[in-house]
Parts: C-alpha cells; structure tokens; sequence
C-alpha cells in the first residue's frame, strides 16, 4: 500500500472513532447526583410554641411522607419565652416556632437565626366549661371573685396578649395562677381546676367539646403574629430550611388553617 493510501486510511478510522464517540450517550451530572444533592436525610428538631401542637404534629407527618428519610423528633412545645431562654443557653434545635415577635427577637438578637418569616396569627378567647355553666359572657364576668380564672404568665405570649386585652377593656383581675405556656391554662379549664382561662380560639377548637369558648370583643386588638426560623446553628440546615419553607408553603398554610390559624 502506498504511503497516501495509508494515511487516508488512518485518517478514515479516526473519523469513525470519534463519530462513534459523539453517538455514545454523555454522563448526565444532573442525574448522577440528584439523588445526594436533592435527598434530605438526618434528624430535624423543632421548638415550637405550645399553642401549634396539634398543627405543627401534623405538618411534621407530612413533611416525613415527602422526605422518607427524614426523622422529626418528637417536637418541644413550652412557651415561646421559655423555649427562646433554653435557645439563648444552648439549647440544640433546627426551627423554631414562636407565638410571638417579641420572644424570636431575643433568639435573633443572638445571632441565633436571621430571617423569621410569619406564617400564622391567632386571637384570644375564654374558655369555659361545656355549657358555660357560669354564664361568662366576657372579661369583666371574670372579675367575679367567686369565679377561678387562670391565665399565661406575663412573658408568655398567651399571656401578654391576656392583660393586653384587659387593660383595653379596664378590667382588673388577679388570676388563680399564672401558667407557662397554654396548654397549662387550658388543662386546667378540662379539668375542673379553673372556671375560665384565657386561650388561642385555636386551643378551643382543637379541645372539642371538652371546652367551650367564649369571645372575646375586640379580641383582633391582641392578634398574635407566629414567625419561624431556620436557626443560624442548625445540625441538619438543608432539612431546616425545607420544613420552614414547608409551613409557609399552600400546603402548609392549609394544614394551619384547617387547625384554626389565621393567615400572616
């Protein structure tokens, strides 16, 4: 074989090569690691206030649903002035959930977390026995002194919403006892311990016909604002982040409402 017919022959098998090259399918980098980049995994911790138990119990089973491998922890419900105080001393946690804006400043004035977005409100009612036994139309009723009346202790959302609509409608009451969170007042109403307490519309609701609640006029005057929070120190940040998007999410939203929640 002459010399050019050689080289037009190896010139011919590179062609080939490289267009059978071209043919062969790439890697796709997309595909190959999707699966490890968009796949939460891990434990998630919450905190959140005691009035979104009920709410926040089932937006953790969902999210577990969409992320299998996902393990929410079982949920810290207290005060929101008491879970901020165990935040500030080093509590460990993902989110957090406050009934108010007041206790999610203390958490980010620390550098604990930046943004806190809204994502429900709730206003004031008095729950009362089945029945209202004791015919409480009101907040002045309560100043009846032979009614027991608990409320939130001052520093509690609950309860700073309590004695703000007090004042507006100028009734003085010395409570039976102070609680922590909500939850506390409400226990005490289902039990026999209190005539009354002053609760979230959303614990009545949630409470059945174990309670029943009284409104409150002007009760929109002390309308609780719930922000949340990917916090700043989180263990699991992807997964934070994903259930906090999750709550403001249509889905979310939903959850919350059919729980009696406002919309931000």
């Amino acid at each position: 074989m002459s010399q050019l017919l050689r080289h037009a022959a190896v010139a011919t098998a590179l062609v080939g090569t490289i267009a059978l090259a071209g043919c062969a399918p790439s890697p796709d980098p997309v595909s190959s690691n999707s699966a490890s980049a968009d796949e939460l995994t891990g434990e998630l911790t919450i905190f959140a206030a005691a009035s979104l138990s009920g709410a926040f119990d089932e937006l953790a089973t969902q999210f577990e649903q969409q992320h299998p491998n996902i393990d929410v922890l079982p949920i810290s419900y207290d005060g929101s002035s008491v879970l901020a105080k165990q935040l500030i001393e080093g509590a460990a946690a993902d989110v957090f959930a406050s009934a108010d804006g007041a206790n999610m400043a203390k958490v980010t004035d620390e550098g604990l977390a930046d943004d806190a977005p809204a994502f429900a409100t709730n206003t004031m009612q008095i729950a009362v026995a089945p029945g209202n036994p004791h015919g409480i139309d009101g907040v002045d009723d309560l100043t009846d002194t032979s009614l027991l009346t608990v409320l939130c202790a001052p520093e509690v959302p609950c309860g700073n919403a309590s004695h703000t609509l007090l004042d507006a409608a100028g009734v003085a009451l010395t409570p039976a006892s102070e609680e922590q969170n909500v939850t506390a007042v409400l226990t005490k109403v289902k039990s026999g311990e209190a005539d009354a307490g002053l609760v979230y519309r959303t614990d009545v609701t949630a409470a059945g016909d174990e309670v029943e609640g009284v409104d409150i006029e002007g009760a929109e005057k002390a309308t609780n604002v719930y922000p949340l929070t990917a916090l700043a120190n989180a263990q699991n940040t992807h997964a934070a982040q994903a259930f906090a998007d999750f709550v403001l999410s249509d889905a979310g939203q939903k959850v919350l409402a059919d729980f009696g929640f406002g919309a931000p």
